[in-house]
């Protein structure tokens, strides 16, 4: 008879592409994952895994196992959630995906609270980009997603998959002090030609508004500088070697040398929590998804007004 776990491992590797990757989101190590597959190669009498340059790649057979292990954890996780329904009370582990800044600036406490308020909760976090996270929820290696889109690019839900509205988190344009913007109540879309931009690389969500907001206003973006994480970004602002568009979730206290000033009209990305519709009776779920929404408002509150630098001349 198949193991269950080995199937579980081979399905991850399926979903996240490399062995590493599958044993993040298990919270397993490489090393455990790898033998979880190498156990099912003998008991299947199997090659389900080969050497690829530096990784590997699934056989066409491991394909068609990783297809049968999806069908039967999809069975598994409706027998969990009717059994977890019946208690009535959020239970089981819970694997979360988030992007970055929400998984900085608004995770944590959410977390902490379930923690408190449901011991019987096992929630498990992962950072992953909204691009990938999705899709993830979609194929069931995670149960629960945090993801964002903006107002001029709507994020698409899966067929199967459900969405719930957390709040709606605002962007500034951050600007070295000096800069000819640094004094002024907001600046117009359509002023923003001609700037050097730092921004994260493309594919990643906020890469495609900037281009998007800025071709739509008329304007080439000049990109000059291109980091994944926020502090490295307002760090090369600080530095006066261009400006940047950043969301305040999860941004921190500005240092010194940076300044806000709000666009007009101001950029909103709005957060959603994800899930797969089998699940939406879940009380974890139901109940992850309240306390997103209910930890909100006070994180939107810390991030506070923008700060603005005095008029320079």
């Amino acid at each position: 008879m198949l193991d269950l776990q080995r199937l579980r491992a081979l399905h991850a590797v399926s979903v996240h592409g490399t062995v590493g990757a599958a044993a993040a989101a298990l919270g397993f190590t490489p090393s455990a994952v790898s033998q979880q597959i190498a156990k099912l190669e003998r008991e299947t009498r199997t090659v389900l895994l080969e050497r690829e340059g530096r990784g590997v790649r699934l056989t066409d057979e491991a394909w068609q196992l990783a297809d049968t292990a999806a069908k039967l954890l999809a069975l598994v996780e409706r027998a969990e959630t009717r059994l977890e329904e019946r208690r009535g009370v959020p239970s089981g582990r819970l694997t979360i995906a988030a992007f970055a800044s929400a998984a900085r600036g608004l995770l944590p406490s959410v977390l902490a609270d379930l923690a408190v308020r449901h011991p019987a909760l096992d929630a498990r976090l992962t950072e992953v980009d909204p691009h990938l996270s999705v899709n993830l929820v979609a194929k069931g290696a995670v149960d629960l997603v945090v993801a964002h889109d903006w107002d001029i690019a709507p994020l698409p839900a899966p067929a199967g998959v459900e969405q719930a509205s957390i709040g709606e988190d605002l962007c500034d344009l951050l600007v070295p002090e000096g800069h000819r913007f640094a004094g002024r109540a907001a600046v117009r879309r359509d002023e923003l030609g001609g700037q050097r931009w730092i921004c994260q690389p493309p594919g990643r969500v906020c890469h495609d508004w900037l281009m998007r907001t800025l071709r739509g206003a008329g304007h080439e973006p000049d990109i000059v500088h291109q980091a994944d994480e926020n502090p490295t970004l307002v760090a090369l602002v600080a530095a006066g070697l261009g400006v940047a568009l950043i969301p305040r979730l999860g941004r921190g206290p500005l240092p010194p040398g940076v300044v806000e000033v709000p666009l007009d009209p101001m950029p909103v990305r709005r957060l959603y929590a994800l899930w797969r519709t089998g699940a939406a009776r879940r009380p974890a779920i139901a109940e992850t998804v309240r306390t997103l929404q209910a930890h909100w408002p006070a994180v939107a509150a810390r991030t506070g007004p923008p700060r603005q630098a005095a008029a320079h001349a």
